[in-house]
């Protein structure tokens, strides 16, 4: 039998909230930890090759998705495996091995995360002249 214990991804408190990296971008000024955070998961999401991936994972059917599925991006299997490797690194994707594919998922904190950051409201037009 075995003595190890799983833990939880997301500590429930009743409702799912996640800790955002930064505050909104109009609230205040980054920390500089603050912004090495952001800058990070944007430079991951700044490809277009990796965004697209990481809409095809996030977009996909049960919220994950075999590598065979998302592989048709216009560029070789190495180099799509060279993407998500980096969108793993970034923080914004997990993956499982299932035999012989890879699964991957959006990391929900992270998503949460981006959603918390950028503001949901427009900014105000500028006064006409």
């Amino acid at each position: 039998m075995s003595k190890t214990k799983a833990l939880p991804l997301i500590e429930s408190t009743g409702r799912q909230s996640v800790e955002p990296c930064c505050p909104p971008l109009t609230e205040r000024p980054f920390t500089a930890d603050e912004a090495e955070t952001a800058a990070r998961m944007f430079k991951a999401l700044g490809d277009p090759v990796r965004l697209r991936l990481f809409t095809l994972i996030a977009s996909h059917e049960g919220g994950e998705a075999c590598v065979c599925d998302i592989s048709d991006v216009g560029v070789s299997q190495p180099t799509v495996s060279h993407h998500l490797k980096k969108l793993k690194e970034a923080g914004l994707l997990t993956s499982e091995r299932r035999g012989t594919w890879v699964y991957y998922r959006v990391e929900a904190p992270a998503l949460a995360g981006m959603s918390q950051l950028l503001p949901h409201t427009p900014a105000p037009s500028p006064a006409s002249a």
